[in-house]
């Protein structure tokens, strides 16, 4: 809104003052300027009639198109599945069970191709008893070498089976992601093991069967599960053969 004001200075006295009575600022305030578009020729050269024909309403809306997308994904993978598939059966191999002589079971990270950081890495799981130690003392030493990497079960993310003749002895456990290349960690695991199994294996020191094995990792890890395995000292979770004999009720003699 504008209201003119008579000056009254006499130099000024055939002018007007002009005031804004809003905090808008004076170009923004201006909104009867007409801009000049740019017309279509301007811009692009193209015929409306021929490339824009009239719509007939015989089209589908945004979302159906998106649909039918999709539609075509899923047909595209399917016809790769019915013609590629089966020439794979070329590469066929039988499966040939592990034998003591390649005990290793090696886990990877894959992302379907994709660069990642982790797809370097690699995580082997060796049972002990399957491992060439001499004696017993080579097997206890070898569980104080490894330290937290030896546990009584397979780690739940390793591939191995709990099978109570293989796993006698527990398991050890070793990933590594050092190295830029999978067979460089590969390699540096394969030597670490190696060099466990020769340091348990020389017999030359003996003071190792006197030192218990450490399972404060395994007590920590049954502790923070909190699934009641760790009360009372438990080592393994109650069951019924756990409750008192004595006070179950004695069943009742027919007379």
């Amino acid at each position: 809104m504008r209201f003119p004001l008579q000056c009254t200075r006499s130099a000024f006295s055939s002018s007007r003052v002009v005031r804004h009575f809003h905090r808008t600022p004076h170009i923004l305030a201006r909104r009867d300027v007409v801009k000049k578009m740019p017309l279509a020729a301007d811009l692009v050269e193209f015929d409306i009639e021929e490339d824009f024909p009239e719509f007939s309403g015989n089209d589908i809306p945004s979302g159906a198109h998106v649909a039918l997308h999709q539609q075509r994904q899923l047909a595209y993978y399917m016809r790769l599945i019915e013609n590629e598939m089966p020439k794979f059966v070329a590469f066929r191999k039988p499966f040939i069970p592990p034998t003591a002589e390649a005990p290793l079971v090696i886990r990877s990270v894959d992302y379907a191709g994709e660069e990642h950081l982790l797809t370097a890495k690699r995580t082997v799981v060796v049972p002990v008893a399957q491992l060439p130690l001499q004696n017993d003392l080579a097997i206890h030493k070898i569980k104080l070498l490894a330290g937290a990497r030896w546990t009584p079960d397979p780690p739940k993310n390793a591939g191995v089976p709990l099978d109570t003749e293989q796993g006698r002895h527990g398991y050890i456990k070793i990933a590594c992601e050092d190295f830029p290349q999978p067979a460089m960690n590969l390699k540096w695991i394969s030597d670490t093991i190696d060099g466990l199994v020769s340091t348990a294996s020389d017999g030359k020191s003996t003071e190792y069967q006197d030192l218990p094995v450490d399972t404060r990792h395994i007590e920590a890890k049954v502790k923070k599960a909190k699934k009641g395995d760790h009360a009372r000292g438990r080592t393994t979770r109650p069951s019924l053969r756990d409750f008192p004999k004595a006070w179950l009720p004695q069943p009742s003699l027919p007379s």
